[in-house]
């Protein structure tokens, strides 16, 4: 062991000793700095806005076909290729990326890359709708986004049905996702495609279309205290994705709240999902399977069917793959339930008003019947039975 800690210890050592940390400041071309950055460096950017010039670029493969191997007609605007960096902002609102392009921020083949307090915005959509834009976009590469502001890629093509999405990953991406603002996009607010894998953390996915989180072909996804709102749909489990999806506030999106469809696998657990257009939670396939337990799901309805009915919970698949306790189910539009039978008294489950302290944080009142009301398998981290809803649970906030 000794011998280990002093190889880890010697490699840190050479790392900081051929490593130098750069100011990126106003008038610099930000994509020269990256590109002639060595290994392990550190870019501290500046109160300021840099502007990227539009690549065009062929990628050889297509994210979201059929097959894999279509070329699709894109464009960048920064570019890391091949190393590894860290990127700060001085300021998250004031050290903004302007990025001019569908890839905004294109990350290929970087073993560690952290990118932290910085605005990235200015996106502008590709023609060829094959081409997953969006604002950081991550292929075959290892990276941490922290407290990134990434807003108004909004930029839409009238012949192009998607827009720009917030972050995307790629081919083996394995992404770090946490205290991130996703606001006021043109697509998914997070989007993982083959054999990428993220944890999303802590983050505000707000207002843009398509899903607020897609886990979609092979990838994986942990999930855990995220407000989605504001997009087409909320939480989705697409292809034979693995998704744990805890603790997370879904609500005003304009179809469903969390879907599970495909062959995947979907741990719902501890959510508040409230007032979204049609249906709550959906299990949407025979092949899908998983647990939904200790949920709040309320409120939900409000608009003319489009893509589930308008109740809180829908069966569209094989019932017997999921385990279904624990969760209160109440004041739905069209019902709790359809295609299966009431559930209320069923397993722990309740058809109560959870009796909410507030409409923002979703907080329970103190004679709420979800106060250690869960499963009692499941713990709060004070080491109490499990409260129902985002307030319950080991990852509550």
């Amino acid at each position: 062991m000794d011998k280990i800690l002093c190889i880890l210890l010697i490699s840190i050592l050479v790392t900081s000793a051929n490593s130098s940390t750069v100011y990126v400041k106003p008038g610099d071309n930000f994509q020269e700095i990256i590109d002639s950055a060595e290994n392990n460096d550190t870019l501290i950017i500046a109160k300021h806005s840099f502007e990227a010039k539009k690549t065009a670029y062929i990628d050889p493969l297509c994210g979201n076909c059929l097959e894999a191997k279509t070329e699709v007609s894109a464009s960048y605007g920064f570019l890391l290729r091949g190393k590894s960096l860290v990127i700060i902002g001085e300021d998250k609102d004031s050290s903004i990326l302007i990025t001019n392009a569908g890839y905004g921020f294109f990350i290929d083949n970087s073993p560690n890359l952290i990118i932290r307090n910085i605005t990235i915005t200015g996106g502008k959509r590709d023609l060829d709708g094959n081409a997953t834009d969006a604002a950081i976009v991550v292929r075959n590469s290892k990276v941490l986004i922290e407290n990134v502001l990434i807003k108004d890629n909004d930029h839409r093509e009238d012949s192009v049905v998607v827009g720009i999405g917030g972050i995307f990953g790629r081919e083996k991406a394995e992404l770090y996702i946490h205290n991130c603002q996703i606001i006021n996009g043109g697509w998914d607010g997070i989007a993982l495609y083959r054999g990428a894998t993220a944890t999303i953390t802590d983050c505000l996915i707000k207002d843009g279309r398509g899903a607020g989180i897609g886990v979609t072909w092979d990838a994986t996804c942990i999930a855990l205290r995220n407000e989605i709102t504001g997009f087409w749909k909320g939480i989705g489990a697409f292809g034979t994705t693995w998704v744990i999806c805890n603790n997370n506030l879904v609500h005003n999106n304009l179809g469903w709240g969390i879907i599970a469809t495909g062959n995947s696998f979907m741990d719902i657990s501890n959510n508040v999902v409230n007032n979204n257009g049609n249906c709550g939670i959906a299990p949407w396939s025979m092949e899908c399977k998983g647990r939904i337990v200790n949920n709040i799901v309320t409120n939900n309805g409000w608009r003319k069917e489009w893509v589930c009915p308008c109740v809180g919970i829908w069966n569209n698949g094989n019932w017997e793959n999921w385990q279904f306790a624990f969760n209160i189910v109440w004041n739905n539009k069209e019902g709790e339930y359809r295609e299966i039978d009431d559930q209320s008294g069923v397993n722990g489950n309740l058809n109560l008003d959870p009796l909410y302290s507030d409409s923002i944080y979703f907080n329970l009142l103190e004679n709420s019947p979800a106060l250690n009301s869960g499963d009692s398998s499941l713990y709060n981290k004070d080491g109490s039975r499990s409260h129902i809803g985002i307030t319950g649970g080991a990852h509550a906030r």
